[in-house]
């Protein structure tokens, strides 16, 4: 384990001191969850976003190209003409 020092405004000092209080644990290792839980959080996004754009299954076209914004809206905009 690392020792870091950390600055942080008043107003946020003192809610880790209560939050840290009302937990029964140290400001040190309330810190050092929230930053461990950040970290797992946003591993597991980067993780979801690789296997997300990686999948190409949902972006089958049977070899023709898909329709164009005006192609997909055509009906609808002639109801309104």
């Amino acid at each position: 384990m690392k020792n870091v020092t950390i600055t942080m405004n008043d107003p946020v000092a003192d809610w880790a001191r209560i939050e840290a209080a009302r937990r029964n644990t140290s400001v040190s290792r309330l810190v050092g969850e929230m930053l461990a839980e950040k970290m797992r959080h946003d591993d597991a996004y980067e993780r979801a976003m690789r296997e997300w754009m990686a999948d190409t299954s949902g972006f089958v076209s049977n070899g023709q190209p898909y329709p164009n914004r005006e192609e997909i809206y055509a009906e609808r905009l002639d109801r309104f003409r």
